[in-house]
C-alpha cells in the first residue's frame, strides 16, 4: 500500500497517527483539574483516586484515540464547601446556669408550614456539618422540612469558657440539646415547637435517645433515629479506641490535605460530604508544628473518661422511650442481644447499609435521607384520619 493510500485509510477510520509513547507522556502531564461543584452529588467514593467517565468518545483524525478527553478531571477537587450551601443561618446561644460562658452553636434551615424539624446531633470528634449533605437530600424529598444541626460542647463552633473543665457527661449533653431546641424556638419566635424528629450518630445517638427517654419534649417528639451505634458493640469498640487515635495524623499541612486524608483513608467515603464537614474539625495552630498547622479541634483522647457513661444502658433506653424508633447500621453484626430481641418483636425499624462505613449519613446521604423521610411519614400524626367521636355523631342527629 502506498503512503497516499495509508494516509487516506487513517483519515477515514479515525486512527490516531501519533505513537503511544506520546500519548502516555501527555497523559502524565494532565494534572488534577478542579471540577465544577456538583449539586450534592453522591460520587463514587470507593477510592480517592478513582476515575470514571460515561461519555462516548467519537474518534476523529485530530483526536488521540487513547488520550483522556479534555475537561474530565483525573482526580477530584478538594476545595472546601461553605456551610451556606446547605443551611440558611447559624445560631448562637449563651448558656446560663452552671455553664456560664458556654456559647452553643447550631446550623438551621427553618421548616415551612407544618413541616417537621429534624434535630441532628453528631458523634464524638465530629460537628453539625456532618449532616449538611444529608439535610439537602431530605429537603429535596420533604421541601417543608427544617433542619437543626447542633455543635455540642468541645466541638465545631461551640465555644467553652477558657480553662473550664471538660464536661461531656451524657446528662450534660442531653441537657444542652434540649436547651438548644427550646432556645431556637424562642429566637425564631415560633408559637410552638414543630413536630420534632431527633437524629443522632454514634455519641449523638446516645444523646438523642437519652433526651427522648426523658420525655422533656412531650408530644412534640414524633420519633428518633440512631446511626451506627448500639450498646454492646460500642462498649467493645472502646477497647480499641486509643489504638485508632494513635494512627491518625496529628496535624495537616492544609485543609485540602485533611479532606484528602479523610477520603483516602475511607473515614468518609463521599468526597462532597468530606469537603463540607472536615474543615469544621480543624483549627489553625502553629505553636505545635508549623509545618502541619491544621490541628484537630477536638482532643478525642481527652474524652476517654466519658466513653462508658455515653453508652451504658443505651439499648434499654432506646427500646423504652416513647415515639417511633429507627436504627441505621453499617452491618447486622453490630446488633447486641437486647436489640436483636427487640427487632424480632417489631419494637423498632431497622435498616442496614453494608456499603457504608461508620459515617453512614456522610457515605450514603441520599439513601439515608430516603430512610429518614419514610420514617417521618410513617410517624406523621397530621396524616392520620381519625373516626368521628360518638358524641359528635349524636349531636348531628345520626344513629350510632
Amino acid at each position: 500500500m502506498s503512503d497516499l493510500q495509508r494516509s487516506w485509510a487513517k483519515s477515514k477510520l479515525g486512527l490516531a497517527p501519533e505513537p503511544f509513547t506520546q500519548v502516555e507522556e501527555e497523559d502524565e502531564q494532565i494534572g488534577d483539574q478542579v471540577a465544577e461543584l456538583p449539586e450534592h452529588v453522591d460520587d463514587d467514593s470507593s477510592s480517592a483516586s478513582s476515575v470514571s467517565s460515561t461519555g462516548t468518545i467519537i474518534p476523529t483524525p485530530s483526536q488521540k484515540l487513547f488520550a483522556r478527553p479534555q475537561g474530565v478531571a483525573r482526580g477530584r477537587t478538594l476545595e472546601p464547601i461553605p456551610w451556606t450551601t446547605y443551611f440558611e443561618r447559624e445560631l448562637f446561644f449563651e448558656s446560663d446556669g452552671d455553664s456560664k460562658g458556654l456559647r452553643l452553636h447550631a446550623y438551621l434551615t427553618s421548616p415551612a408550614g407544618k413541616g417537621p424539624l429534624f434535630v441532628m446531633h453528631h458523634g464524638a470528634g465530629s460537628s453539625g456539618l456532618s449532616f449538611a449533605v444529608v439535610s439537602s437530600e431530605i429537603r429535596k424529598r420533604l421541601p417543608s422540612a427544617g433542619i437543626l444541626a447542633v455543635d455540642c460542647r468541645g466541638h465545631g463552633s461551640t465555644v467553652s469558657p477558657e480553662n473550664s473543665e471538660l464536661d461531656l457527661r451524657l446528662v450534660t449533653l442531653s441537657g444542652d440539646l434540649y436547651f438548644v431546641i427550646q432556645s431556637t424556638k424562642e429566637q425564631m419566635r415560633w408559637a410552638e415547637l414543630p413536630p420534632v424528629m431527633l437524629v443522632g450518630h454514634s455519641l449523638g445517638g446516645a444523646v438523642v435517645t437519652d433526651l427522648a427517654h426523658s420525655g422533656r419534649l412531650g408530644t412534640s417528639l414524633l420519633g428518633y433515629a440512631v446511626f451506627d451505634v448500639v450498646e454492646g458493640s460500642a462498649m467493645d469498640a472502646l477497647q480499641s479506641m486509643q489504638t485508632y487515635l494513635s494512627t491518625r495524623p496529628g496535624g495537616f499541612t492544609s485543609v485540602e490535605n485533611a479532606i484528602d486524608w479523610h477520603v483516602r483513608s475511607r473515614t468518609i467515603r463521599n468526597s462532597v460530604s468530606a469537603r463540607t464537614s472536615v474543615p469544621a474539625l480543624l483549627r489553625r495552630d502553629e505553636t505545635i508544628d508549623a509545618s502541619r498547622p491544621w490541628r484537630w479541634r477536638t482532643n478525642l483522647g481527652a474524652t476517654q473518661p466519658f466513653w462508658e457513661d455515653w453508652f451504658v444502658g443505651l439499648s434499654k433506653k432506646f427500646l423504652e422511650a416513647k415515639g417511633g424508633k429507627l436504627l441505621l447500621l453499617a452491618g447486622t453484626d453490630r446488633l447486641d442481644t437486647e436489640l436483636t430481641i427487640g427487632q424480632m418483636q417489631g419494637k423498632y425499624a431497622l435498616q442496614v447499609f453494608p456499603e457504608a462505613g461508620h459515617f453512614i449519613h456522610e457515605d450514603m446521604p441520599e439513601q439515608t435521607a430516603i430512610s429518614l423521610c419514610d420514617f417521618y411519614r410513617r410517624n406523621d400524626r397530621s396524616a392520620l384520619v381519625l373516626p368521628p367521636k360518638v358524641s359528635d355523631l349524636l349531636k348531628l342527629g345520626k344513629k350510632v
